[in-house]
């Protein structure tokens, strides 16, 4: 399974596709949003090679999420890559997956119901204000197609500023869908149709 969607370039930059030079500013700022967000929540001070280690991080993630074959996605906010990150991913249902979604805490059971064209209905649980103020404020939307689960997971540095964001990541959820792949006979570039 893979997946693709139609982000709005003047929202969004894509992290999953920019290689090299192309998007680096973007990467980085991303990686280090989320880096942050991370000592914040295990209650550790930034050190000095952070910098250093979220610039050798986003030169790694295009190659890693390249070799991840678009079972997932990544974009930044374009006006502020620090502002918000969000990954879209698709993996299996095993039982596993089942368990854990089952084990999770009573507080993920307060979501709404959201509708997507390709994906049909599934749900949203926005935590704006989570109880601990270490924990950023993240949206995530999830579908269950029976065989696979598709989420979309937006984390933000800034809890005023991240209600703002509702309607552009409702519109990027909508966009997401998973992409078939069709073989085409004779040759790679011609698709024939049964005329049955």
């Amino acid at each position: 399974m893979r997946l693709t969607a139609d982000a709005d370039p003047q929202l969004w930059i894509p992290v999953t596709e920019s290689l090299g030079w192309r998007g680096r500013r973007h990467r980085k700022a991303a990686i280090r949003m989320l880096l942050g967000q991370v000592n914040s929540a295990i209650g550790v001070t930034e050190r000095p090679g952070s910098r250093l280690g979220a610039w050798a991080m986003s030169q790694a993630a295009p190659l890693l999420m390249r070799r991840a074959d678009a079972r997932v996605l990544v974009w930044t906010w374009k006006a502020d890559p620090e502002l918000v990150v969000a990954m879209a991913t698709v993996q299996a249902l095993t039982p596993e997956v089942r368990i854990a979604r089952a084990s999770m805490p009573m507080d993920y059971d307060d979501t709404q119901s959201f509708s997507s064209r390709w994906l049909g209905t599934g749900e949203k649980l926005v935590v704006a204000m989570p109880p601990t103020p270490a924990t950023p404020p993240f949206v995530t939307y999830t579908w269950d197609t029976g065989t696979h689960l598709v989420t979309l997971t937006a984390v933000s540095s800034d809890r005023e500023r991240f209600g703002a964001l509702d309607g552009a990541l409702d519109d990027l959820a909508r966009s997401i869908r998973i992409a078939d792949e069709l073989t085409g006979g004779e040759s790679p570039e011609v698709l024939r149709l049964d005329p049955a």
